[in-house]
């Protein structure tokens, strides 16, 4: 593995996950509590034994940036390993920002080629799953492919959002389709029995969609990308036009928990299904396998006189006298007495406030931060640093779907409303 270059891409503007993205890049956004979802793929890569990688991004880097520095040293025991941004820039070659992810890979193509490495690993830096990249490089290698795409098991209803491969018996892609419907959809299906599905299983998802996560050859990434400069997207032209001219194209199918967090309403569901009982979907209590994060150093949380039923709790966290169910809560948050919580998400906050700190904020007719006394918040997300007032009721009472109200502090998407990183709701407001 170390002769392997990972390339994680951190997406656009992240249009469907605003509010979350309206302050920080798609890779930045906090995931289950204390994490970010960048460090999903780079734990995975830590974990398979590849410590080079580079993570593209365009969109408020700066806290992407900041989390990067303070977690990831690979390089302290005077190795080769390191974690680095590379934003968009423009240069006299390419005047213009990343428009699609090949495309952001081409900008790069001069620092890549510079490596002595032989494969080119690309991920995507707002997906959810545990993989041993390892395997899926040894599967590109064992098969004497150019390039091996991550292909994803899916019933006929996930397939349509998905590009789809149709691949021989021996996992040879003969044909890539992306989002095709009807028919053309139809025409997709494949025996993925012979993947390793059982046959209820291969029944049921017999489509194999591509996770955007691909083994390049060296020769072969750098061919397409001279070959083609007008193709800007893996997907959509790439890949096809590697098909075209006879490439390799081999598939490696993963068929375990995989969700890609690209809505506000995938986001919420991937959050609380963390607090599903006995086992949720993914977990990250795998001593063998860890998903890696920046070290804090906090207190550890504390509870008074809570009822607290299927959630999970960040460390250095407050709780008083409160109810608290299928919720997950972030680090430092902070929750007064005769509280509800049910099926929502609490970023914590960025910062503790001393108890004078909040008596002074309240005499001045501030609001500390965190969820103020006798306030109800149901099937909502509450972004970092947020300042909840007193017998605040956050329910979508009125069960809207789409809503934007930033001038107080909170948007809905999917039904669930979204108060904005460092808003104030005013006591007694009702949502």
């Amino acid at each position: 593995m170390k002769r392997v270059l990972a390339i994680i891409l951190g997406g656009g503007a992240g249009t469907r996950l605003q509010p979350l993205t309206k302050m920080r890049a798609k890779p930045a956004v906090p995931l289950a509590g204390k994490y970010r979802l960048i460090d999903i793929p780079i734990s995975n890569c830590i974990n398979s034994s590849i410590n080079k990688m580079y993570v593209l991004t365009q969109f408020n880097s700066a806290s992407l940036n900041r989390h990067l520095s303070q977690t990831y040293n690979l390089n302290a025991g005077f190795g080769q390993g390191f974690v680095e941004v590379l934003a968009a820039q423009q240069t006299l070659d390419s005047p213009s920002w990343f428009e699609g992810t090949a495309d952001a890979v081409r900008q790069y193509q001069t620092l890549f080629s510079e490596w002595d490495v032989d494969e080119y690993l690309i991920l995507s830096g707002d997906q959810l799953y545990r993989m041993d990249y390892s395997r899926f490089v040894e599967h590109h290698r064992s098969t004497g492919a150019d390039l091996t795409v991550a292909a994803l098991p899916v019933d006929a209803a996930q397939a349509e959002a998905f590009g789809l491969m149709r691949t021989d018996n021996d996992g040879n892609i003969k044909e890539f389709r992306e989002k095709p419907k009807g028919d053309s959809l139809k025409e997709m299906a494949v025996d993925t029995s012979r993947f390793g599905l059982s046959a209820e299983s291969s029944k049921e998802r017999p489509y194999l969609a591509s996770m955007g996560i691909y083994v390049f050859s060296r020769k072969t990434l750098f061919d397409l990308l001279d070959a083609n400069p007008g193709h800007k997207d893996f997907g959509k032209e790439v890949i096809p036009e590697a098909l075209s001219r006879g490439d390799v194209l081999k598939s490696y199918v993963f068929d375990d928990y995989w969700e890609d967090i690209g809505t506000i309403g995938a986001f919420y569901e991937a959050n609380l299904a963390l607090t599903q009982q006995p086992t949720p979907p993914f977990s990250f209590y795998d001593e063998a396998f860890p998903i890696y994060t920046r070290p804090r150093y906090l207190p550890p949380s504390k509870f008074v006189d809570s009822q607290i039923t299927d959630s999970i709790i960040s460390e250095g966290s407050i709780i008083k006298a409160c109810s608290i169910h299928h919720s997950v809560l972030g680090v430092r948050s902070r929750v007064e007495n005769n509280v509800v919580l049910q099926d929502s998400l609490l970023m914590g906050a960025d910062f503790f406030e001393s108890q004078s700190e909040r008596e002074t904020l309240r005499a001045r007719g501030g609001i500390p931060v965190g969820v103020g006394e006798g306030t109800t918040v149901k099937r909502a997300i509450l972004d970092k640093n947020a300042r909840i007032g007193k017998n605040v009721t956050i329910v979508n009472k009125d069960h809207v779907e789409e809503a934007d109200r930033p001038e107080h502090g909170f948007y809905i998407r999917n039904g669930i409303v979204v108060v904005v990183k460092n808003a104030s709701i005013a006591d007694d407001t009702v949502i």
